[in-house]
Parts: structure tokens; sequence; C-alpha cells
């Protein structure tokens, strides 16, 4: 096969089963959810479509749309920047989430809504893509919410560096913060004028998990 050119394939959209679709309807729009689409058609067939806030993927549900027995989809990955906000913000809406946890047992996070193998609280030095929390829709579709601030090497375009909302460009702005007062502190205290350029060229390295400025 040649691989001198390639096709873009977006993953946008992800079926999950249902069983009462007005219920899940209900559900998704109390989570604060863009609600995209909502067809009928008169054979039966309906598809509605939600997309969480900030993210470039959308779900969608609907009647004669999925074999799927309902709440049968699991690890479904809501990625936030900060586990702890994201989690808080669920649970003030009235939904039933779990509490911040991180696997002691390799995969623990994908046995829903399941204590065993988990310990409380995020992953040691808040690591990235190590801290969880995990809810249910009504019918038991499963998703987990993933903190992750940096990426590993080859996650992102090489040329791109981008934020998928603002509340993720504030969380990287506090995380560049706090690290360069930490090179001011090595550096004398002296205030450091070039401040933008040190800013930008450690959140472009954190985004790409490239090696950050000292």
């Amino acid at each position: 096969m040649s691989t001198s050119a390639t096709a873009d394939l977006k993953l946008e959209a992800v079926v999950i089963p249902v069983r009462d679709v007005d219920r899940s309807k209900t559900f998704y729009q109390g989570l604060g959810w863009r609600l995209d689409a909502d067809f009928s058609f008169d054979n039966g067939f309906r598809v509605v479509q939600f997309t969480p806030p900030g993210s470039p993927a959308s779900i969608q549900f609907g009647t004669n749309i999925t074999n799927a027995e309902p709440g049968t989809a699991e690890g479904l990955y809501l990625v936030v920047s900060d586990v702890h906000r994201a989690r808080d913000f669920l649970a003030a809406q009235g939904l039933d989430i779990s509490k911040v946890f991180h696997p002691e047992t390799p995969g623990s996070q994908f046995q829903p809504m399941a204590d065993e193998g988990r310990a409380d609280g995020t992953a040691g030095d808040r690591a990235s893509y190590g801290s969880f929390a995990t809810f249910a829709d009504p019918d038991g579709n499963v998703f987990l919410l993933q903190e992750v601030t940096k990426r590993l090497p080859g996650r992102i375009e090489a040329t791109a560096t981008s934020y998928a909302s603002v509340t993720d460009l504030v969380e990287a702005l506090k995380r560049a913060a706090a690290a360069h007062g930490e090179h001011e502190a090595r550096n004398g205290g002296e205030h450091d004028a070039n401040w933008p350029e040190w800013y930008a060229a450690y959140m472009v390295a954190e985004s790409h998990g490239e090696q950050l400025p000292d």
C-alpha cells in the first residue's frame, strides 16, 4: 500500500444505543450539551445529535440507528484540562458522577462505577492521562472524564497548536504562569521582560509533548 499520500479522516460522531430517545435527549440537554440535530422520518428512523462543550466530536442516538443493546457503550472519553472543575460542574447539574480517582490497578478506570482498583484523588504529580471520573447516562452508557494537560509525543499535529475552548486555554496559561514563576526564581527573581515569548514556547512545547523550556 502506498504511503506517499493520506486522506484526512475526522472522527466526528459516535453512535450510542438508547432505549427512550426523548429521555436521553432530556438528559443530555440537562448537561448543557449542544443539540445539533433531531430529525425524524416517516419510516420510523430518527437521529438526535449532541456535542459536548469544546468537543470536535459528537454523539448520536435515535431509532433504527443501531442494533446494539441500549446501555452497552462504555469507555467514552471526555478529555478535560481540570478533572476536579469538570466533575464539580457536572455534579452541580444534578449528575450522579463518581469522585475523582486514579487507577491503582491497570484498566480499573474502565470498570463502570466500581471502586475496586481505584484510589481517591488525582494521580501522583497530577500526571497527564492519569486522573479520572466516570458517569453513566439513563441507559447505562458510560462516559469517562480524563484529565489531559500534556500530550505524549506524536499525539498532536506537528504544525498546529490549538485549544478546544476558552477554559482549556485559561488552564494552559495558568500552568505556563506557574512554570514561569519558577523560571524567574531560578534566575534571581528578576522580572523577565520576554515573558510572552517564554509563555508561547512553554505552551507549544507542552501541547506537543516536547521538552519544556527551563
